[in-house]
């Protein structure tokens, strides 16, 4: 099987519609661009020209994550902020992403699926209960503080 060619213009606009579709961060585009096998001036060069023409900027990919990941999948502070170290994004960028969500609909989110969940544990047992509760909101990356106060307020 052999690889297409392709210049360093065609690939420059592969990534621009690539940065398009849904904003990126500069791995997610590195890791796009290794698909290529480009020579390192060629890539620093696309990388430039992305940042330049704004297809490429880490804090309104922050942004938009933290906002999406909060409002889709009911996201805690501490799971956005893991995942977006482990995408590499500055620290400055993370603390500007959380500024994103509105710490009333935090709140209210945390309750609100508390509750749900709640009501779909079949445990008997009320400190198993709220094991599997404070595990699950664990895992949706709330703090620890917040965790305890819900679930003792919603399981009593």
């Amino acid at each position: 099987m052999t690889k297409k060619s392709f210049t360093v213009d065609e690939i420059k606009r592969k990534l621009e519609n690539y940065c398009v579709y849904q904003d990126r961060c500069h791995k997610e585009v590195e890791q796009k661009m290794r698909e290529y096998f480009l020579i390192p001036e060629a890539k620093e060069m696309i990388l430039l020209s992305l940042m330049k023409d704004n297809f490429l900027n880490e804090e309104r990919f922050a942004k938009s994550f933290a906002r999406g990941k909060f409002r889709i999948k009911n996201w805690g502070k501490q799971r956005i902020i893991r995942e977006l170290k482990f995408k590499d994004i500055s620290a400055y960028n993370i603390k500007t992403a959380l500024k994103e969500i509105d710490e009333t609909d935090y709140i209210a989110t945390i309750y609100n699926i508390t509750e749900n969940r709640n009501a779909v544990i079949s445990e008997t047992n009320i400190y198993k209960r709220k094991q599997k509760l404070i595990g699950f909101l664990m895992r949706k990356g709330f703090e620890n503080e917040l965790i305890y106060k819900v679930v003792n307020e919603v399981v009593s």
